[in-house]
């Protein structure tokens, strides 16, 4: 019986795969082992049906960041849409930050957008500069709530972005292994302890909680 034209939901899968192929090889090899053949050979397509759907392999592998930063993106506004006390929801995304930073899909797509500039444009543009808003309003809405005495929010998320991350993420790009969870959590909850040390209104001797 002859096919039509594919369904939505199988286009979907097939390009899927194609990412999924691109980001293994980028892990797995390194941007230098990247490769349209690989990619095709990988995800079970030809080459020229990758050329079709990408143009070539900055374009692919903007298309990964793109991806990848849409999945980070939406766990980072599920954890700090919960209603978990703030040190909770804190750590949970210093945590989450710390663990996305040094792990091998970042540390890859890293590694490749050192080498071009139109991919650490789509890098920032997708990731720090897309989640940090995110994470400036969660602030900015628990300083409203009094939980926090904050300026400026750009200063606070900056701080609280340091004091998790400080020279983890550069480490593992040089090659150091990645922090495990232990590690995480312990960094995770020392960069919370002296962001609320900084940020968490001060009660005079004597005053009372409500």
């Amino acid at each position: 019986m002859a096919r039509g034209r594919p369904r939505a939901d199988e286009v979907d899968a097939r390009r899927e795969a194609m990412l999924d192929a691109a980001l293994e090889l980028l892990i797995d090899d390194g941007p230098e082992g990247l490769t349209v053949s690989g990619v095709a050979e990988r995800a079970g397509a030809s080459k020229a049906t990758v050329y079709t759907w990408f143009g070539g392999l900055e374009p692919l592998i903007s298309a990964v960041v793109e991806r990848e930063a849409d999945a980070s993106a939406e766990a980072v506004k599920a954890a700090l849409g919960s209603t978990a006390p703030l040190r909770d929801t804190l750590e949970a995304y210093c945590r989450a930050l710390l663990g996305l930073l040094t792990g091998p899909r970042s540390v890859a797509m890293n590694r490749t957008a050192m080498s071009s500039a139109e991919l650490a444009r789509v890098l920032l543009a997708s990731g720090r500069h897309r989640v940090g808003p995110l994470v400036e309003d969660y602030l900015a809405k628990r300083a409203a709530d009094g939980e926090l005495r904050i300026d400026d929010v750009g200063n606070a998320y900056r701080l609280l972005y340091g004091l998790t991350v400080r020279d983890a993420q550069i480490r593992v790009l040089l090659g150091e292994p990645a922090p495990d969870a232990d590690s995480i959590r312990a960094t995770a909850a020392e960069a919370v302890d002296v962001f609320l040390g900084v940020y968490a209104p001060h009660r005079s001797p004597g005053s009372v909680v409500a």
